[in-house]
């Protein structure tokens, strides 16, 4: 028998709402205000990795990133308690990242290395910055996206096996005319680089043709590289025009899923009411 959002009382369904739900004043404000401590937070990250500010703020930092780290504990915690069913939200991609989010600070008290442990607690805590994905929550498009690249993901793997197979050939090529006159491009993997780096228009200058017919090669690979770049743009267009519909921001009490249908009244993961 399937539960619904009943089960859950009065306070625990309120704290559902605002933090989970966007569609109220103080869900808005739950959320503007979590965003500005994620960025905040990441700042703090990117800012202490200078070293003249680290020497000169880093005991600064390290309060603040302590006080940016019990807040999104707090915030792990509530989003545990106020759901119908922790244990599919704990195990979710969301809610996978709520908790990277903190445990790199606490497993920085407790690892220790052999010959440079603040060398390893540095790296521990240098992931930290991967709390920019809990931005991802606010990205009511993202599965617009998700949807689109799941739905082109045939279309775009063959037109990246032939834009492959092409840069093969074209690199072979330039290895036949440049190869003797030319200490660059000395092997055929040598070729096909240059050939990739040309062709996505990145142009490193680190390996150019001199022989005329090579220039000519090179100027076509190219124009070429323009024409291929708009390829998965259309492939990607056309799909998420496809997969774009309106979804509202209620999540289910349960087990915290989104993207429902507006006039949804079950949740289209669990069946829970809405």
């Amino acid at each position: 028998m399937t539960r619904s959002s009943n089960t859950l009382s009065p306070w625990r369904g309120r704290l559902h709402e605002i933090i989970f739900e966007a569609d109220t004043p103080a869900g808005k404000a739950f959320d503007v205000a979590l965003l500005v401590a994620i960025m905040l937070s990441v700042l703090a990250v990117c800012l202490e990795s200078v070293e003249k500010i680290e020497l000169q703020y880093g005991q600064t930092l390290r309060i603040v990133e302590w006080v940016f780290t019990i807040a999104f504990t707090v915030e792990y915690v509530l989003r545990l308690i106020c759901v119908g069913r922790p244990r599919r939200y704990a195990v979710s991609f969301f809610g996978i990242v709520d908790l990277l989010a903190i445990l790199p600070t606490y497993l920085s008290l407790v690892v220790a290395g052999s010959q440079s442990p603040l060398l390893v607690i540095r790296a521990i805590r240098l992931f930290r910055v991967f709390r920019v994905f809990k931005l991802a929550q606010f990205l009511g498009e993202a599965r617009v996206l998700s949807s689109a690249l799941r739905a082109s993901r045939r279309k775009i793997i063959v037109f990246l096996g032939s834009v492959l197979t092409l840069v093969l050939i074209l690199g072979t090529m330039m290895y036949l005319i440049e190869g003797e006159r030319n200490d660059r491009f000395t092997s055929i993997p040598e070729s096909v680089y240059w050939a990739i780096v040309t062709m996505t228009t990145v142009g490193y200058g680190d390996v150019t043709p001199v022989t005329v017919v090579g220039k000519i090669v090179a100027s076509m690979v190219m124009i070429m590289g323009y024409a291929i770049i708009a390829v998965p743009t259309g492939i990607l267009t056309v799909e998420l025009t496809r997969a774009q519909k309106s979804v509202s921001t209620q999540a289910c009490p349960e087990c915290s899923a989104e993207g429902h249908d507006p006039d949804a009244r079950h949740c289209k993961f669990c069946g829970a009411v809405l």
